[in-house]
């Protein structure tokens, strides 16, 4: 093993063990005193209404698939934009199935109606 990792490794143990220490700790010394409040769900200081349970509206499934959609989109469309010149034709054909792919999930999100806001 090369002598630059030591220092690495040796501060990764370091900081493992200090996690393990203390959580260790906490469970053998800490005092347990387990109430109905302590183990009833906290939303915001708001008593809850309703079930955790409960079912979801497809909108909120819609939102994010929006969100990954966008996304995923900024996360590869960068990279691409910088190397673009050097790419050529070839990086333009090879990301115009991902652009379609995009593309095909925004119209599927606007006929469903995620865009727009009531």
């Amino acid at each position: 093993m090369p002598r630059e990792y030591v220092p690495i490794l040796t501060l990764l143990a370091l900081a493992g063990g200090f996690g393990l220490l203390t959580l260790a700790a906490t469970f053998l010394f800490g005092k347990r005193r387990p109430t109905a409040r302590k183990a009833a769900a906290y939303e915001c200081g708001i008593i809850p209404q309703t079930s955790a349970r409960g079912r979801f509206s497809v909108k909120f499934f819609l939102v994010a698939i929006l969100f990954i959609v966008f996304d995923v989109e900024t996360i590869f469309l960068y990279p691409w934009a910088v190397a673009f010149r050097d790419l050529g034709l070839y990086g333009f054909v090879v990301m115009l199935p991902f652009m379609g792919l995009l593309a095909a999930s925004l119209v599927y999100e606007w006929k469903r109606g995620a865009l727009e806001w009531d």
